[in-house]
């Protein structure tokens, strides 16, 4: 006969408690997709019910009034544009700190990394007037700018601890073939760093793409504004429109999820490999 398994009692609590988070993390995402159907009397009338009729209208008009179809292309361009900046530049200066003997690296790593202690509102205003004398306030550029500087220190924090891992017989023998520092980088450690990539590209892409401070101050005009932005315009004075706001959120949201889904194995390979190796 075989043996039951007896299931301990720290397992019983690590499994209690990873369902517990998961409830945590996914009642407000399920909330707010229940409400983005309901009509506004439903919402004020029973915040947490479940809604009597499913308003598929609501989409469209959220679609309509905030001019999400123009934000989602602003904060594509701008997200994708300082993600592949960041992967490079990011990568590419990980790897000489990481990997290139240098007596500055150590101290190019700590200047690197003040900017990770740096809050974006301490360089709020400075940056303003900054970007206005220089034609840069309302405009695009002006938000990949300071994205790209605030996405570096994390990405090549990350990054230079795959670097590190990669073993070196085989960038002694790449040496021996005749490769130079580039082909090096781009042949052979870039490949290999993918994982570490796939980590920091989701990191710099989600938080880039919920920023709301930057875009919100930097950028005045409706035709350049980003989706979190387009997001406050259903925030009124008087009132707000939950209606059209819950409809809009969960249009923000759905890109995230994708990406995350798409990219869900190999983000979890790049944070156990970093944890181990890193």
């Amino acid at each position: 006969m075989n043996k039951k398994k007896k299931i301990k009692a720290p397992t019983i609590v690590i499994y209690v408690f990873l369902s517990l988070m998961l409830v945590l993390y996914l009642a407000p995402l399920v909330w707010i997709g229940l409400t983005s159907f309901k009509s506004r009397p439903e919402i004020y009338k029973a915040p947490f019910g479940w809604p009597k009729a499913f308003h598929f209208e609501n989409y469209a008009m959220a679609w309509k009034a905030g001019r999400l179809g123009i934000a989602m292309m602003n904060s594509l361009f701008v997200c994708v544009i300082t993600l592949i900046l960041t992967m490079v530049i990011g990568s590419m200066a990980a790897f000489a700190i990481a990997r290139m003997r240098w007596k500055l690296a150590g101290a190019a790593m700590v200047y690197i990394l003040i900017g990770m202690m740096i809050p974006v509102h301490c360089v709020l205003i400075p940056l303003f007037v900054r970007f206005a004398k220089i034609g840069l306030s309302n405009n695009l550029w002006g938000l990949i700018l300071p994205y790209l500087t605030f996405s570096l220190p994390t990405c090549v924090f990350i990054m230079a601890g795959f670097f590190r891992s990669i073993p070196n017989e085989l960038l002694e023998s790449a040496c021996m073939d005749g490769c130079s520092i580039f082909q090096m980088f781009f042949k052979i450690c870039f490949p290999l760093a993918r994982t570490g990539l796939f980590v920091t590209g989701l990191m710099t892409f989600i938080g880039n793409w919920n920023e709301l401070l930057l875009a919100l101050v930097f950028v005045s005009d409706d035709t350049k504004k980003t989706l979190p932005v387009a997001l406050t315009k259903f925030v009124t004075p008087y009132q707000t429109n939950y209606d059209k706001m819950f409809p809009a959120i969960m249009i923000a949201i759905i890109p995230t999820i994708v990406v995350y889904c798409m990219f869900s194995n190999q983000i979890v390979d790049g944070l156990t490999t970093g944890a181990v190796k890193g």
